[in-house]
C-alpha cells in the first residue's frame, strides 16, 4: 500500500539512492533515505548521536554538504512524522508495518533530540518517552530498602552492607594479567551457545581491544560488514562475573549479533538503507541494550551460568570456585537494585538533587564505591535517560520473547532471533 500523498513533495528529498533498488511497495524508500541523511546532520552537531554508519558514503557526503542546522534538522524530521501519518496503513507485508512505524518513531525521536540540543529542557521521564518511546517506571526508597535487606542477609556481618559487599566483590575480581584470557574465553563460550541457537551471517567476526578513561565499562562499535569492534574499559578492577555479562551484551547474542542479523536481514537482503545507521539516543537503543542484557540469561539460563563460571573462569583467574554459588545469589540480589540508577538520574537530572547528593546515593543503593559512584554519575552526565535502556529494556524484552515462546528454550531463542533481525520498538513490546 502506497504512503500517504503528501510523501509525494518529499521524493526531491532523497538524491542518493541505490542504483538498483530493491522493490518498494511501500514508498518509503525515499523516506529511509532522508532519515539516514538526518541523522547523519545532526551527528556533527552531537558527536554522540551516531553511534554506527556502514551505509553508501554518497549519503555522508550528501549530508555534509547540505550542512543542516540543528532547527533545520528538526523541522525537516517533524515534516517525514507528519506525511508518514498518526496511524500505520494496513500492509500485506507485516514487516512493512513494522518499517512504517519505525521510520515514523524514530523520526519523531530525532526531532526531540534535535529540540534538546536548542535548548529545551525535559523532565527525565518527558526525554525517556521522546527518544525511547516508553515511560519508566518509579520505585520508592522503601523498595530499594527491601532489595538492600535481601543482600543484608545473603552477606552478614556487624559491619555497613557498602563495605561488606565491597569486601566481597573484592574476592571476585580478575587479576588484571588475566583479564584477556578470561574474556577471550567468555566470548569463545557465549558465541558457541548462540551458534548453537542462531545462524550468523558468514565472516561475522570483532576485535577486542582495552582502553580507559570513559564513562562507559564497554562498548561496541559496529563498523559493518558484519565486524564489531568491542572495547572494555580497564579504569576499574573486573569482576568475574562481568567476563559473562560483557561477553554476551557486547558479543553474542548481544549487540554484534544483533547489528549484523539487521545488516543482514534489513539493509542486505530487504535494502531498507535506514538500518545502516544506528542513532543512539532513538528508540532503537532500548532493543539494542534491553536485548544484550536479556542475551545474558538466554545464553546462561540459571544455574547454567553459574556452572560454567564456577568450572571455567574461577579456575582461569585463580580465584576461589567455591565462591561461584555465593556470587550467583549476590548477582541476583543485586539485579533488582539496578533501577536504582535510574531514580538517582532522574532526581539528579531533574533538579532534585546536586552531584553530591546523587553520588551519595549511588553508594546508598547501588553500593559503589565513591570512585564508582562518580564515574556513573559522569556516565549519567553524558548519557542522561539513556540509563533506562539498560534495565527497562532488558525487561520488556524479556516479557516480549517470553509471553510468545513460553518455557522452551528451543522457542524463546527462536522469538528472539526474529527480535534481532525486525524493525521492532518498544512500543511493538508493551
Amino acid at each position: 500500500m502506497p504512503l500517504h500523498p503528501r510523501l509525494a513533495v518529499l521524493l526531491c528529498l532523497a538524491a542518493c539512492r541505490p542504483s538498483a533498488p530493491a522493490p518498494d511497495p511501500a514508498g518509503l524508500d525515499p523516506v529511509a533515505h532522508r532519515y539516514v541523511r538526518l541523522a547523519l546532520a545532526l551527528g556533527r552537531h552531537d558527536a554522540n548521536y551516531v553511534d554506527a554508519f556502514y551505509g553508501p558514503d554518497s549519503l555522508r557526503v550528501a549530508a555534509e554538504a547540505e550542512s543542516l542546522t540543528v532547527g533545520e534538522v528538526r523541522a525537516a524530521a517533524e515534516s517525514l512524522v507528519a506525511a508518514l501519518g498518526d496511524s500505520t496503513p494496513e500492509y500485506a507485508d507485516s514487516l512493512l508495518a513494522l518499517r512504517h512505524r519505525y521510520l515514523r518513531t524514530q523520526l519523531a525521536s530525532m526531532a526531540a533530540r534535535a529540540r534538546m540540543l536548542a535548548g529545551e529542557r525535559l523532565t527525565f521521564d518527558q526525554e525517556a518517552r521522546a527518544l525511547y518511546d516508553v515511560t519508566p517506571p518509579r520505585y520508592s526508597d522503601a523498595h530499594f530498602d527491601s532489595l538492600l535487606a535481601r543482600l543484608d542477609s545473603i552477606l552478614p556481618g556487624r559491619q555497613p552492607l557498602a563495605v561488606r559487599y565491597q569486601r566481597f566483590r573484592n574476592r571476585v575480581m580478575i587479576p588484571k594479567e588475566r583479564v584477556d584470557t578470561v574474556f577471550k574465553t567468555a566470548i569463545a563460550a557465549c558465541r558457541a551457545r548462540t551458534l548453537q541457537r542462531l545462524s550468523l551471517p558468514d565472516g561475522e567476526r570483532f576485535a577486542l581491544e582495552y582502553v580507559t578513561g570513559t564513562p562507559w565499562n564497554a562498548y561496541n562499535w559496529y563498523q559493518g560488514n558484519f565486524r564489531s569492534l568491542i572495547q572494555v574499559n580497564l579504569d576499574f578492577p573486573i569482576a568475574v562475573d562481568r567476563a559473562v555479562d560483557l561477553a554476551c551484551h557486547e558479543g553474542y547474542p548481544g549487540h554484534h549479533v544483533y547489528n549484523a542479523a539487521l545488516e543482514q536481514a534489513l539493509v542486505r537482503d530487504r535494502g531498507w538503507i535506514e538500518f545502516s545507521v544506528y542513532p543512539l539516543f532513538s528508540p532503537q537503543s532500548l532493543i539494542a541494550e534491553g536485548s544484550a542484557n536479556y542475551g545474558i540469561d538466554i545464553a546462561f539460563p540459571g544455574a547454567e551460568r553459574t556452572a560454567y563460571e564456577r568450572d571455567s573462569l574461577f579456575p582461569l583467574t585463580g580465584l576461589d570456585p567455591k565462591l561461584a554459588e555465593l556470587n550467583a545469589e549476590v548477582r541476583t540480589a543485586m539485579e533488582g537494585l539496578n533501577y536504582a540508577r535510574n531514580e538517582v538520574a532522574r532526581r539528579y537530572l531533574d533538579g532534585q538533587m546536586d552531584s553530591a547528593g546523587a553520588v551519595a546515593a549511588m553508594q546508598r543503593y547501588w553500593l559503589q564505591a565513591p570512585d564508582a559512584a562518580a564515574k556513573t554519575l559522569r556516565f549519567i552526565d553524558t548519557y542522561r535517560s539513556y540509563v533506562i535502556n539498560y534495565n527497562l529494556g532488558r525487561d520488556l524484552v524479556a516479557r516480549w520473547v517470553e509471553r510468545a515462546a513460553g518455557a522452551s528454550a528451543v522457542d524463546r531463542w527462536r522469538v528472539f532471533g526474529a527480535l534481532l533481525a525486525s524493525p521492532r520498538l518498544p512500543g511493538d513490546l508493551q
